[in-house]
């Protein structure tokens, strides 16, 4: 199991640099995406921490 672990990371890792490299604008906007998700999601806890302390 801890081998199928390994090589399942190993196969990521690949992807993502063959990505990277291949087309690095197309990396970057994934990226811009993730970073977006992820700032929303912060918004909508503060938000909701705010409403519930009010």
């Amino acid at each position: 199991m801890v081998q199928a672990k390994k090589i399942t990371l190993y196969v990521v890792v690949v992807f993502v640099l063959y990505t990277i490299i291949n087309s690095p604008a197309r990396a970057a906007d994934l990226v811009q995406v993730g970073f977006e998700g992820i700032s929303s999601a912060a918004q909508g806890v503060g938000d909701f921490m705010t409403e519930l302390v009010n």
